[in-house]
């Protein structure tokens, strides 16, 4: 199981580093041309939520890997399972039923990885 837990970490880590990653470099203008909710969002929302994913990202994979402060590991997890919990419950009130698949997707798993290495997997 720990070699599952590692592999979803990955992943979540992967998916998170990409998105946060799309809202850091590009301008207000070029992100909320592909993302609507950002028209109506303040103008440094996708940027303060692109850094929380990059950093919560991060705290998945290296605390573990260099063995410092691994309880960052399933902290990183909480809180990138609270920012997909309001992305689900944002895309649920502006009807974009389409964005609920990759958040609930990324929900889960982020649930995952932090019931995991809060439990009975924890380093």
């Amino acid at each position: 199981m720990n070699t599952v837990l590692w592999a979803i970490a990955g992943l979540v880590a992967a998916g998170f580093l990409f998105s946060g990653m799309f809202k850091l470099v590009q301008s207000h203008e070029e992100y909320t041309a592909s993302q609507p909710w950002a028209e109506t969002a303040p103008r440094w929302a996708p940027k303060a939520i692109g850094a929380l994913e990059v950093v919560g990202a991060i705290g998945l994979i290296l605390p573990a890997v260099v063995g410092v402060a691994p309880v960052l590991v399933p902290l990183a997890a909480t809180g990138l399972a609270l920012v997909m919990v309001g992305a689900v419950v944002l895309h649920l009130r502006r009807g974009e039923f389409s964005a609920l698949a990759p958040s609930g997707v990324l929900l889960a798993l982020a649930v995952v990885v932090a019931w995991g290495r809060f439990g009975p997997y924890a380093f």
